[in-house]
């Protein structure tokens, strides 16, 4: 039976500059505690801070005029939030709202200047994090172009259980919320993950899945379909 658990440095989603970069661009910031479910900064917020996660967990979405959710991205210890609207002062791209309690740090735009100014390689480690972080939506375009919702959910799911997933192996997120991930709708991934299920791949709870057989999902993470 294989397991889940992927080691995180083969993760790109999650962009990160070295933690010694990390602490020279946040040294001596006071640490701030938010509890699960408050908003770090709303879509189209105006942009005034960076954040730094010491502890838990955030997660980036999006949403439409309507009010449609998509979520972009899972942010843990060590990563940045709110990197580009700090950097060109323009509104929020995204929500970014702590699924559990978070510790933070955090920069005001000014402060953060300042700190790339005064220490040049910090502004190496930005450029290369926007790069990161621009692959990323590429990556994603394409996933979204060019495969269809077995092989989007088999990547997404590979991706959370080797960063979200506990002791056991089990990855607390509801069908409704990996649907918010994908774009798609809570139905057509019951059924996908109704039939993972019946064929041994994965174990589904209430509020949470593992992964039984990475190999198999990985073979669909790579299957481009054709319809």
């Amino acid at each position: 039976m294989a397991t889940s658990g992927a080691d995180d440095r083969n993760l790109p989603r999650l962009a990160r500059i070295d933690p010694r970069q990390f602490d020279l661009l946040f040294g001596g910031c006071k640490l701030e505690r938010y509890a699960a479910g408050q908003h770090l900064f709303v879509q189209e917020d105006a942009s005034d801070r960076i954040y730094g996660v010491m502890s838990g967990t955030v997660e980036i979405s999006i949403y439409s005029p309507g009010g449609q959710k998509l979520v972009a991205n899972i942010e843990l210890s060590r990563s940045l939030v709110g990197e580009i609207g700090a950097l060109d002062g323009r509104p929020r791209t995204a929500t970014a709202i702590c699924l559990t309690a978070c510790e933070m740090v955090s920069l005001s735009r000014t402060q953060l200047f300042d700190r790339i100014e005064k220490n040049p390689p910090l502004a190496r480690a930005m450029i290369e994090l926007l790069c990161t972080r621009l692959r990323w939506v590429s990556g994603e375009l394409g996933d979204q172009a060019f495969f269809g919702i077995e092989a989007r959910l088999a990547k997404r799911l590979v991706f959370l259980s080797g960063v979200m997933a506990d002791s056991a192996g089990w990855i607390p997120i509801s069908q409704s919320e990996l649907g918010e991930f994908l774009g798609a709708t809570r139905e057509s991934v019951n059924k996908t993950l109704n039939d993972w299920r019946n064929r041994q791949m994965i174990a589904i709870k209430r509020g949470g899945l593992r992964i039984i057989n990475t190999a198999a999902l990985n073979h669909i993470a790579d299957s481009q379909d054709d319809d």
